[in-house]
């Protein structure tokens, strides 16, 4: 059975065409205010001109909404004749005996009457992308639950999804790594654990000054990053002197000291820190292999070492390589199980897996003339761009965007992807317009002569902290995810415990973890999924936990609060039907109830998740006015029956709306 909009956006295009033999669009929208109607067409004001072209004859939208009204047939969809207002808007209003039977039929249907996509697609979604060594931050929350949303709603509307997580397992950052793990081989194997401990506790803070920074406090702050590099420098060309292979020193320490993502996190960002300093670059590190090296050339060295040896498994560059990789999916996938979010590990794929590829890519992009060499570099000129998207440099080496570029080819030609959503910060929209644009003309968006991919970057905002600013620790370094989420656990706990009192007998200590972890972690989520993804968020527990308002808690303690009314009516779920619609407040719910295919279909299309919260917000509004002005198990047969099927439909509503969300609901809170 057709949906409501499907079924008005076909009676709507008939007339149309019986009025005027023109094939257009109705525009058919769920009206912004009530008391005009239910739905509303706003076709008119479009079509005006359309017929004035094809007719010769001018006219004005109200005389084409007449003209439409004049065709149209609702039949029993339509409770009175459609109204027209303002200009040429085109009102109607819902039969209340329609509205009953598809109530019925959303009871009766586990998919609540919302139908699958009539032509599926196959979708790529590429969202979270942590780096290697990395731990994931606060900024990874936004990527990873929006895309997570996505890939739900997709997939209940019957498409095929692909989730890609493009990891950062490549280049430079890993360079760092490989630094960052000698200085740490190197001190556990001397036993100097405390030595390195103390520079990197002192390095950290020196690499940016403050940006109002006087010429004196730059000149203190680099004098303090040389003495740092003093005791280094020295202190890692001893090392290299005495084991310059790596098999006393750092062999034995990746086989058997391996870090934990924790600590790859430090030592990466302490390698980045001593490669940045001002000085770096005069300070030489001799091999008797490699030769001389700055120590701000080292990352890079060691970066395109790495990757000449193939990551081979057997030598111990390719053992940390792979251990990096392991351990950080492994932490990260303990995050991803905690947010609900459907990512696995197979759904890794970094960009390390397109390196075969870029030589390639670089090659053909030269054949067709789209690339140009410019001082040594291959780079490509997009229109509407002043810089040119550089994909092989004139050191041989390539850019992440060259990666970007592999990738949109594997996506549409391996993957077979009709569609391809990037969930990616609005820092990157230059790049992936100039990367889409490139991939284009290349043709690579088209698998064959009949499909044509589509490529969409959904930008998104910054979390901030209650201050306005980017959300920091106390310390203002990044806010791990992690953390983050172990503290909205910890709040959500307190709010339970609390709650829990009150209640008789009181929840057990395990039910209060349970909840406490639906409540926390479904309020950290919500209130990101909350609002418009193109905005920026302040970030606060005391208001993504709150039970008033549009929050997390608030929809779960509805669901729970629906739930509740069957268990004290002794009544199963799912054994009664709405038998009719008499007070205001009961139509009133009914039609959000069947809202609710057009807000999923929405989300889908225009790829904005607070639709659907907006929706379920005002889904549980409708049912408290409704539930505080209409008895329900205090009602007479049949009107007790029907109204508890009203409560059923409403809470497996707002369960399934949750579902896509990817937020949990408690029957009991």
């Amino acid at each position: 059975m057709p949906s409501i909009t499907d079924q008005l956006d076909a009676a709507f295009r008939k007339a149309i065409r019986d009025a005027f033999e023109l094939d257009a669009d109705p525009l058919i929208s769920a009206s912004a205010n009530p008391q005009f109607g239910d739905y509303q067409s706003n076709a008119a004001m479009g079509l005006a001109k359309k017929v004035a072209e094809k007719t010769g004859a001018k006219t004005n939208p109200r005389q084409i909404a007449e003209a439409i009204l004049a065709k149209l047939d609702l039949g029993e969809l339509a409770s009175e004749t459609p109204n027209i207002a303002g200009p040429g808007f085109i009102n109607i209003r819902l039969n209340t005996g329609w509205l009953v039977n598809e109530l019925n039929r959303a009871l009766a249907d586990q998919r609540l009457n919302v139908p699958l996509a009539a032509h599926p697609q196959t979708v790529v979604v590429d969202y979270s992308a942590p780096n290697v060594a990395k731990e994931m931050h606060v900024g990874h929350l936004r990527t990873t639950v929006i895309g997570d949303t996505f890939v739900r709603v997709l997939e209940f509307l019957g498409n095929k999804v692909i989730r890609q997580n493009h990891i950062g397992d490549w280049g430079t950052q890993f360079g760092r790594v490989m630094l960052g793990l000698w200085y740490d081989a190197v001190a556990t194997h001397k036993h100097e654990e405390a030595k390195l401990a103390d520079w990197i506790a002192r390095a950290l803070p020196l690499v940016k000054g403050p940006d109002d920074e006087s010429a004196d406090a730059r000149r203190v702050r680099f004098a303090a990053q040389d003495a740092i590099l003093d005791a280094i420098v020295p202190w890692h060309q001893a090392a290299i002197d005495e084991d310059p292979n790596g098999t006393g020193i750092f062999e034995p320490y990746i086989e058997s000291s391996f870090p934990n993502l924790k600590r790859l996190d430090v030592l990466y960002t302490f390698a980045s820190a001593v490669t940045a300093f001002e000085s770096a670059k005069s300070r030489i590190i001799k091999h008797p292999t490699h030769g001389e090296k700055s120590l701000k050339e080292l990352a890079s060295f060691f970066a395109t070492f790495v990757q000449k040896q193939n990551l081979d498994e057997n030598r111990q560059e390719g053992v940390a390589w792979h251990k990096s990789i392991e351990s950080t999916l492994a932490t990260c996938q303990a995050i991803y199980d905690k947010l609900g979010v459907k990512l696995t590990p197979a759904d890794a794929y970094g960009e390390s897996k397109y390196n075969d590829a870029l030589p390639g890519v670089v090659s053909e992009l030269l054949a067709a003339g789209i690339a140009q060499m410019s001082d040594g570099a291959a780079v490509v000129f997009v229109e509407g761009y002043e810089a040119p998207l550089i994909i092989r440099k004139s050191n041989g080496g390539y850019s992440y965007g060259t990666t970007d570029l592999a990738a949109v080819r594997y996506r549409v030609n391996t993957l077979k992807a009709d569609r391809v959503i990037y969930v990616v910060g609005a820092t990157q929209s230059q790049h992936l317009q100039q990367v889409f644009a490139i991939g284009k003309r290349a043709g690579w968006d088209r698998r064959d002569a009949a499909h044509t991919t589509t490529f969409e970057h959904t930008p998104f905002g910054s979390v901030l902290g209650e201050d306005g600013k980017l959300l920091r620790t106390r310390a203002g370094g990044t806010v791990k995810l992690a953390e983050l989420l172990d503290e909205a656990e910890d709040c959500a706990f307190a709010l339970v415990h609390e709650k829990s009192a009150d209640m008789s007998p009181p929840f057990s200590t395990d039910q209060m973890k349970r909840i406490a972890r639906a409540v926390g972690i479904g309020a950290v989520k919500y209130f990101d999924l909350l609002r418009d993804r193109i905005g920026d968020y302040k970030f606060s527990f005391k208001a993504m936990l709150s039970l008033d308002g549009n929050t997390a808690p608030y929809l779960q303690y509805a669901h729970a609060r629906v739930c509740s009314i069957f268990r004290k009516a002794g009544v199963m779920r799912g054994s009664t039907a709405v038998s009719a619609l008499a007070d205001p407040n009961e139509i009133s719910l009914a039609k959000v109830l069947l809202k609710f295919e057009t807000t999923v279909n929405s989300v889908a299309v225009e790829l904005k998740p607070h639709f659907l919260c907006t929706y379920l917000y005002e889904l549980a509004g409708a049912f408290s006015t409704f539930y505080a002005s209409c008895p329900v198990i205090q009602s007479e047969e049949p009107l007790r029956s029907s109204r508890l099927a009203l409560c059923d439909l409403t809470a497996r509503t707002i369960a399934q709306g949750l579902d896509l969300l990817g937020i949990e609901h408690p029957e009991q809170m």
